[in-house]
């Protein structure tokens, strides 16, 4: 299987290039991403534990999914097929906002992104990638926020980030 390019972009988003996911993240170069939240009726957000043979950050939890946009492909396009690739279901997906960060890992990789968060709603269970993904869970916005204070080893990098600066436009999209 050949490696998937990602997006490089300039700050305003603007691609600039395409390069294989590994090297992007070796050179800590800035490219296109996004990250996907859903929530159920309740109001809780639908956690994902990242697969224990991902190259970075296993076994951490982190929002439903994340991954990186195709040449081509629109951010929605790219959380509707990545959700669906990772935890097996569909949903309507809307884009609340987009953020740059950039986080050096233990492995010499770094996270240099410009992340656009997108948020759905589904009430169901998923079907999980067990590829992909390891667990699962439910869990209040609160509680979240609480666990990621007492706990932040066991959560992404770009997760805390989301999660420190952004979970009121969470709480704003309540059903």
């Amino acid at each position: 299987m050949t490696e998937e390019n990602v997006i490089l972009v300039n700050e305003n988003d603007e691609q600039i290039g395409l390069m294989p996911k590994l090297e992007a993240h070796e050179k800590a170069l800035l490219h296109r991403a996004f990250s996907v939240f859903v929530l159920n009726e309740q109001n809780e957000i639908m956690l994902q534990q990242r697969a224990h043979q991902k190259y970075h950050s296993p076994l951490l939890w982190t929002n439903t999914c994340c991954s990186h946009q195709r040449e081509g492909e629109t951010n929605i396009e790219a959380g509707s097929r990545r959700l669906f690739e990772e935890m097996g279901f569909k949903t309507e997906l809307k884009e609340l906002f987009h953020f740059i960060y950039k986080a050096p890992f233990d492995n010499g990789l770094t996270e240099h992104e410009l992340d656009h968060v997108m948020i759905g709603y589904y009430n169901e269970n998923p079907d999980i990638n067990t590829e992909e993904v390891e667990a699962w869970k439910w869990m209040k916005i609160e509680d979240v926020k609480t666990d990621i204070q007492k706990q932040p080893e066991i959560y992404t990098v770009w997760f805390k980030i989301i999660f420190d600066e952004f979970y009121h436009y969470l709480e704003d999209h309540k059903l």
